[in-house]
């Protein structure tokens, strides 16, 4: 069975309007995407290389 954790999920837009999405428990983990749902894909993926 696998573990499951949960992070937390720090999503900024910025002026440019790219979403921004960083981990703040895991350092040099963050990504960017056009939508919030692309980021949250994204992160999710950048999470699992991280770790």
């Amino acid at each position: 069975m696998a573990k499951v954790y949960n992070y937390t999920v720090l999503i900024e837009q910025d002026k440019d309007g790219i979403y921004v999405a960083k981990v703040p428990d895991i350092p040099g983990c963050y990504t960017q995407g056009k939508t919030v749902e692309q980021v949250m894909e994204r992160i999710k993926e950048a999470i699992e290389v991280c770790l």
